[in-house]
């Protein structure tokens, strides 16, 4: 089972999190596309651009975190983390 934890947090607090879970036979890098697009779409967000950084920080610790430079529209919190918690 693949489990992503996705957060919003503000001055050092969550605001909200989620984790959307995965079973299918899909390789990780799909899955981690469609569970932050959940998440995205449970929070009422847009969907994160991913940059070289984020992509290089989610590779090697599973965990990255989306800041406003990353969205196209204004974002009402400070940062989007996500985090791998349980891989296949």
């Amino acid at each position: 089972m693949f489990r992503l934890w996705i957060k919003l947090f503000k001055d050092g607090h969550m605001l909200q999190d989620t984790v959307c879970e995965d079973s299918s036979d899909r390789r990780r890098t799909q899955k981690v596309f469609a569970a932050l697009e959940e998440g995205c779409l449970a929070f009422d967000l847009a969907k994160p651009i991913w940059l070289d950084k984020t992509v290089r920080e989610f590779q090697k610790m599973s965990k990255t975190r989306f800041y406003q430079d990353h969205f196209i529209e204004h974002i009402d919190f400070d940062y989007l983390e996500i985090e791998v918690i349980e891989d296949d």
